[in-house]
């Protein structure tokens, strides 16, 4: 059963709830032992783990170096499919009969800037919200078209209008990340896991990090990337938007059903008046007869006036002896 933030508050307070770092990377020798060195200084983070998807440098040597668990994929699969991967080392990963850990989803490219995430952990770990979206120093108000699509559907969604709506870095609870799963392809992965959540009713809040590091978000795009970016966040919410609309859909055809049900029980089963009375119906009994009506009183005396009919026809009376001599003595005389 899912918990939200403020029914785990308790809990986790009283348990010690941790959280596990997150980071996919793809030819980050340059930055990835700062970041990992940065992140296992975050309070509250006892695991740090690396996904390296096919890097061609030494970035998983480095990342190891610095303390971090490193898995890898043969061959490049994605962000998206990096991050269920490392959900899932990381699930594996958990003490039996403890609170499953938080995950804190980082860059690959933060360094040192890594340890300026460090408020989203307590605000999950502790109850506060179910996920934490990091306000990072360089953009407090994304403006882009592809951001602004995703800010006015998560408006639509929850009446709350996010400033940066596509941040990567964010602190999220096992159950809302389990909600969302699968995670959504591409550039729409930030939006649409938003919107999972939100649409299961947990608790989404950003937070204000010192992190002045300035991603490929920022960074200067060709117009096929930022095209491919905006198709990809849309595609993300209009799925959501589907797939809502199909479960309300199914709600209503849901009630409906059971509507008529309580109306009309099926053979052989129980049914459930307006009342709230059990109506008991049993299959393959026969019905009883209905009394037949009185007929009228002029058919009555008419029928018992007529004469009852005979089949067999009439015969004549049989003659006597003395009859035939009488005759025969007149023909005599």
């Amino acid at each position: 059963m899912a918990r939200k933030a403020g029914e785990t508050k308790a809990a986790a307070g009283d348990s010690g709830a941790l959280a596990a770092a997150l980071i996919v990377a793809h030819d980050q020798a340059r930055y990835i032992a700062a970041t990992v060195r940065a992140t296992r200084a975050i309070p509250g983070v006892d695991l740090v783990l690396v996904v390296d998807d096919a890097s061609t440098d030494n970035t998983l040597e480095l990342a190891r170096k610095a303390g971090a668990v490193v898995v890898r994929n043969s061959h490049g699969r994605g962000r998206t499919a990096s991050m269920e991967l490392g959900a899932s080392v990381i699930a594996m990963r958990d003490e039996p009969g403890a609170m499953p850990r938080a995950v804190l989803f980082l860059e690959g490219s933060l360094g040192s800037f890594a340890i300026g995430a460090a408020p989203l952990v307590p605000a999950v770990t502790e109850g506060v919200c179910d996920m934490a979206i990091a306000l990072t120093d360089i953009t407090p108000v994304s403006t882009g078209p592809t951001a602004k699509a995703a800010r006015k559907a998560i408006e639509i969604a929850s009446n709350w209008s996010p400033h940066q709506p596509l941040s990567r870095i964010r602190c999220v609870s096992r159950d809302a990340l389990e909600a969302a799963m699968p995670l959504s392809r591409g550039a729409g992965l930030e939006v649409a896991l938003t919107l999972d959540a939100l649409a299961e009713g947990y608790l989404v809040t950003e937070l204000e990090c010192e992190i002045r590091h300035k991603s490929h978000l920022g960074e200067r795009r060709s117009l096929g990337t930022r095209a491919n970016q905006y198709r990809d966040v849309m595609l993300a919410i209009g799925s959501r938007r589907m797939k809502g609309a199909a479960s309300t859909t199914r709600h209503a055809v849901g009630e409906q059903v059971q509507r008529v049900t309580r109306r009309k029980p099926d053979d052989g089963g129980d049914a459930i008046d307006d009342a709230g009375g059990v109506v008991t119906a049993v299959a393959n009994e026969p019905a009883a007869p209905e009394p037949a009506a009185p007929e009228p009183a002029a058919k009555r005396s008419r029928a018992k006036s007529k004469p009852a009919a005979v089949d067999s026809a009439p015969t004549k009376p049989a003659r006597s002896k003395t009859t035939r001599a009488k005759k025969a003595t007149g023909a005599d005389s």
